[in-house]
């Protein structure tokens, strides 16, 4: 990637710092209930995308940390995992425009497990220090639109009182980050800050100053 997004950059791991942040505070209040430990990969399976500045970032120092065989052997899988996760949308799509209800779509597809392309064979992330926001947050109690989340494997009791982490602004943040950069590299393409990009297709995708919408 030949955009400087250093500064973009800066200001997501700030974000990434508070969340962080969240969840320590929650672990430390409820150790009991927190389940996160090495190897468990439960958050590993499940399916979410990624916001640009979140791909963009994910791309950037997934080209830092992997070259060579290691590299290719990881765009091999994330290639297989994404070709997957395009049949599932595209047969989601269809469902819809049968007259199915969209919820009720994306809600089974919720309950579809892929295995992140991250995951390595000894069940550990490649990429751990650099991993998305989704990944941090997924042992301790969420929102996304008014309704609450919690892990399978927590010992958190669905419908009591927590402290819980409102995955709206967090996206929110993102979006705002993510539009900044599209104004910031004067993109043509001015609503790609809305785009959302599986981790497989992070991986694979070159995010060329074309790709990007950057004027000549």
């Amino acid at each position: 990637m030949a955009l400087n997004l250093k500064e973009h950059f800066v200001k997501y791991e700030a974000l990434v710092q508070m969340v962080d942040g969240v969840f320590d505070r929650v672990k430390q209040e409820f150790p009991k209930e927190v389940f996160c430990r090495e190897k468990c990969s439960d958050c590993c399976y499940a399916i979410f995308d990624l916001t640009l500045i979140e791909a963009l970032y994910l791309n950037d120092k997934f080209l830092q940390t992997f070259s060579g065989k290691p590299k290719n052997d990881l765009v091999e899988i994330a290639g297989k995992t994404d070709r997957v996760l395009v049949k599932m949308k595209r047969n989601a799509f269809k469902e819809v425009k049968k007259g199915a209800d969209e919820l009720e779509i994306v809600a089974k597809m919720s309950q579809e497990r892929i295995r992140c392309p991250l995951l390595g064979e000894d069940n550990l992330c490649v990429m751990y220090e650099h991993r998305p926001i989704t990944c941090r947050v997924y042992g301790i109690p969420t929102s996304t639109a008014g309704v609450s989340h919690i892990c399978g494997r927590t010992n958190f009791i669905q419908g009591k009182p927590y402290p819980t982490m409102n995955m709206d602004k967090i996206y929110g943040q993102l979006q705002l980050l993510s539009a900044q950069l599209i104004q910031d590299i004067n993109s043509e393409k001015i609503k790609m800050h809305e785009i959302l990009i599986p981790v497989s297709m992070a991986m694979i995708t070159e995010f060329t100053e074309d790709y990007l919408g950057v004027k000549k």
